[in-house]
């Protein structure tokens, strides 16, 4: 992941978001900000997001809606999500968030050490799989440009059993190959 990719924290209250940034800053990673789904998504779709931390209910788009249509975009569905919730738990909403791919619900307040942990192995975990994408696509890229300038091969020598069949013949018993090989 790039060196400017950052954490995007989203919630529509201005106390709530710098606590989120106070409690995350410790990690030394970029932070940004969001006060709402509609900014939350331009700033996604702008790209160099490595991972999100969501306010569920906000006016406008709400956090589900935010991560269903992030889901719906191949540049954004690989992207963790952690929710974010003051309304407690609610069955509806676990199911709900989790059948979309969210990473994590957390109720606020935040247990600072906990969002610490899991935004840290989710971060971490996001920008290794990235790595391995390119990875990948480089040793392809490097595999097809090898196969496409390498010359046609030799057809290979006739493999040195090639007159002992590879099979029995209908019928055949093992006693039967035996007498013919003698």
């Amino acid at each position: 992941m790039p060196s400017d990719t950052r954490i995007l924290i989203v919630d529509d209250h201005e106390d709530t978001l710098y606590a989120l940034e106070s409690a995350l800053a410790p990690l030394g990673y970029r932070l940004g900000r969001a006060t709402s789904g509609d900014e939350a998504l331009k700033q996604v779709l702008r790209g160099q997001v490595g991972l999100l931390l969501l306010d569920v209910r906000m006016s406008g788009v709400s956090g589900l809606e935010v991560v269903r249509y992030m889901r719906r975009v191949e540049q954004t569905q690989h992207i963790p999500v952690i929710l974010l919730t003051g309304f407690g738990a609610d069955h509806e909403l676990t199911t709900t968030a989790f059948a979309l791919g969210v990473a994590d619900l957390v109720l606020k307040p935040v247990d600072p050490w906990a969002l610490r942990t899991k935004v840290r192995y989710l971060y971490d975990a996001h920008r290794r799989h990235l790595a391995l994408e390119r990875e990948v696509r480089r040793l392809r890229a490097l595999t097809g440009e090898h196969t496409e300038t390498a010359p046609h091969p030799r057809p290979g020598l006739p493999h040195p059993d090639a007159h002992v069949p590879t099979q029995r013949p209908m019928g055949a018993h093992a006693g039967e190959l035996e007498k013919d090989r003698t």
